[in-house]
């Protein structure tokens, strides 16, 4: 029953993926990885990290999406070449401190 109420109220979906991808080539734009990622399913939020300094890509960043729609991403995209490059795509760790 409490399961029935939970589903009625938030969906099935309402569960994030933080997905790890790497290998980003460096004229990738987050639009461009947005859009890549959007043919898996509706993406939360995309952000290549960046160098402080120069303000470049550092090659690497994370999409943000639903746990079905993720893990279909993950198994597609993983190796895929997207702009010269093949894409490394994983579930991201949780952060360590330092």
């Amino acid at each position: 029953m409490f399961i029935n109420l939970f589903l009625s109220l938030f969906g099935t979906n309402t569960f994030k993926m933080n997905i790890y991808v790497g290998n980003i080539p460096y004229k990738a734009t987050e639009d461009d990885l947005g859009n890549l990622f959007s043919e898996f399913g509706d993406v939360s939020s995309v952000k290549i990290i960046q160098d402080k300094f120069t303000g470049r890509s550092k090659g690497f960043g994370f999409v943000e999406m639903s746990d079905e729609a993720g893990a279909n991403a993950i198994e597609s995209l993983d190796g895929y070449e997207h702009m010269g490059r093949n894409l490394v795509v994983s579930k991201a760790k949780a952060r360590e401190d330092k």
